[in-house]
């Protein structure tokens, strides 16, 4: 840890196997804690899943589900609802992966890329060309599988990958949505609400919102614990922090350790020497900062109707900061380092 004068001290008592925070813009690394450690993501993998197949994927594309899109769903899944022989939009799945963490949601999609296998292999494809190097995919929605891993510093890579796509942002920082239930013939379709299981964007389970939370993505499984990565922005400063697998505390302390190293990092930006980097993906042009890349989905943003609920859309929650979070107002502009990933870094 480089603290310069004036710098506050990191939260006491962090119980995470591996943490990290950085700026996610610069790319800097202003902490970190075992950040390489190849542990269970959980269902911080559908981050993966989501920027590797949702650019290929037009958002209004409606498919009628079938029994073999569903098979391989893991007893115990979590599930947004999707039910054989019904048809979904695109959209629709995104809002079921994304706030109800719902793996027969990624399965489906899985199914329209192509198969599970093919899109195993897609994300590895794409983990490595992001430079996540400790990442391995073994299923797609997160499950616990053997042999499946990542760590702090690629899960907050590849959180920072997606959040250069505008329809990315928009489903991960969603509160509340009606996603479709069932159709009888010759009736109006039934519709019921979902909402993000994010607990510091809703507030739920005793927890305050996280002022200027605008995602990214929980999990919660036997094999990993509690997984999240989070952004946020305050003022100008916009944070990325991934807590993975806090080792005391109750059902919340993901997410308390992870507002500590928030709250830490947007009063320490300035006075702390960064201790590392985020690297660019193996075919950035390290010359020139660019533009934010956009998602190839060419639909609107979703405004109510039958997907996504406009008010529920990245509420301003905690005092009004940040209103409209995932349709816009939280925009990576990367600024990629010169220098390449350093397998044998130490950060502190």
């Amino acid at each position: 840890m480089n603290l310069l004068p004036g710098a506050p001290a990191l939260p006491a008592n962090l119980s995470g196997r591996s943490w990290i925070v950085a700026d996610a813009e610069s790319g800097e690394v202003l902490a970190s804690h075992n950040a390489h450690w190849r542990l269970p993501p959980a269902s911080t993998m559908k981050m993966l899943f989501a920027d590797t197949v949702l650019p290929s994927l037009p958002k209004e594309q409606v498919h009628k589900v079938t029994d073999q899109d569903m098979e391989g769903v893991g007893p115990g899944s979590s599930l947004v609802g999707v039910k054989e022989d019904h048809e979904y939009s695109v959209h629709d799945l995104w809002l079921g992966v994304f706030l109800r963490s719902g793996n027969d949601a990624v399965h489906v999609l899985s199914a329209m890329n192509g198969g599970i296998d093919k899109t195993v292999r897609d994300m590895q494809a794409h983990a490595e060309e992001l430079q996540a190097l400790d990442t391995h995919v073994v299923s797609p929605d997160g499950y616990d599988s053997p042999e499946q891993v990542s760590s702090a510093y690629d899960l907050t890579l590849i959180a920072r990958s997606g959040l250069q796509k505008q329809d990315f942002r928009e489903y991960c920082g969603t509160v509340e949505a009606k996603f479709p239930g069932l159709q009888e013939p010759g009736k109006p379709r039934d519709f019921f609400e979902i909402q993000n299981t994010n607990r510091l964007m809703t507030g739920a389970s005793g927890l305050s919102p996280y002022k200027g939370i605008a995602g990214v993505k929980n999990g919660n499984t036997t094999m990993a614990g509690s997984t999240f990565t989070g952004a946020a922005q305050q003022g100008s400063k916009k944070l990325l922090v991934t807590v993975m697998n806090p080792g005391t505390g109750g059902a919340n302390s993901v997410y308390e350790e992870t507002a500590a190293l928030f709250d830490w990092g947007f009063a320490a930006a300035g006075k702390v020497k960064p201790v590392g980097e985020l690297v660019p993906p193996k075919g950035a042009d390290t010359k020139s900062h660019g533009s934010p890349a956009q998602s190839h989905e060419n639909s609107p943003s979703a405004d109510g109707g039958a997907g996504g609920s406009g008010i529920g859309t990245a509420l301003g929650v905690a005092g009004g900061a940040l209103a409209v979070l995932a349709g816009g107002a939280f925009v990576v502009n990367r600024r990629w380092p010169r220098g390449r990933r350093g397998r044998d870094e130490e950060l502190v």
